[in-house]
């Protein structure tokens, strides 16, 4: 679990753009989200090919380190639906890794902005590693906020950072190759996913879908190939100690883990 603040230290967040009952965003058109926080050390952004959920959370000052995220879904005909969304749908997705204007404020570009609709925008505070962050106590108000806001006109194209955008499918992609090859990744198999990478960026031509699906094939390969370098390393320094098989044991779960979390993270 990690380090714990003191209940005067609990991290807090506040949406400041959008607003509810604010004006309507026009479609197609770039915005940002802005995030007043507190008691958050932000700008703490690690890795989550190499370090999801692989650390506890730890502490500045008595404040936890880390960083946000923003999630922006879409609520369909109305601002107030009755039944809850989808998780796995998202029309924006961003963490910030920046520390902002250093006094707690962070920003998130929506490049592109959204299409005409209605919006929830909702924050997920996270420590280093992006576990959510761990309060002290139970009773007490959510570190995070969300709001509700309306995109206005016609337009209809959708962000590349909602899970249908290209980054979304490049994500998923790249999951179901993680699927595939499962925890224990050697070279070969590298190789072999780098060469599956090819052959779909052959078959994706120019069109949106086969080039992001190319693209996560090859950041899985790389990410796997990071896996294989990890057991070699484990195994290496087995070797030397004496200990191969344990050290070994500790590659093969440096490698599972860069791929859980090339499979859960997208940002």
């Amino acid at each position: 679990m990690g380090d714990i603040p003191a209940k005067t230290s609990m991290v807090s967040s506040i949406i400041t753009n959008p607003q509810q009952n604010g004006a309507e965003i026009p479609s197609d058109t770039t915005f940002n989200i802005t995030v007043q926080t507190a008691n958050l050390v932000a700008g703490s952004f690690t890795n989550a090919d190499a370090t999801y959920y692989a650390a506890p959370q730890f502490l500045s000052g008595g404040k936890v380190v880390g960083h946000t995220h923003v999630t922006v879904q879409d609520l369909g005909a109305n601002l107030n639906p009755t039944s809850a969304l989808d998780a796995t749908q998202f029309a924006f997705f961003k963490g910030i890794n920046d520390a902002g204007n250093g006094q707690g404020l962070l920003t998130a570009v929506v490049t592109g902005g959204l299409p005409a609709g209605n919006y929830r925008v909702c924050t997920m505070a996270s420590a280093s590693n992006h576990q959510p962050v761990l309060m002290p106590v139970a009773q007490r108000g959510s570190p995070d906020d969300c709001t509700k806001f309306t995109v206005s006109g016609n337009g209809k194209t959708i962000n590349v950072a909602a899970n249908d955008g290209s980054k979304g499918q490049a994500a998923a992609a790249a999951a179901a190759s993680a699927v595939a090859l499962g925890p224990d990744v050697n070279v070969s198999q590298t190789a072999s996913a780098a060469a599956t990478a090819s052959t779909a960026a052959a078959a994706g031509g120019k069109g949106g879908k086969g080039s992001a699906q190319a693209s996560g094939a090859a950041a899985n390969a790389k990410s796997t190939e990071t896996a294989g370098s990890a057991q070699a390393t484990g195994a290496a320094t087995g070797k030397a100690t004496g200990k191969g098989g344990n050290a070994a044991g500790k590659g093969r779960k440096a490698g599972g883990r860069k791929l859980r979390a090339r499979r859960e993270f997208v940002a």
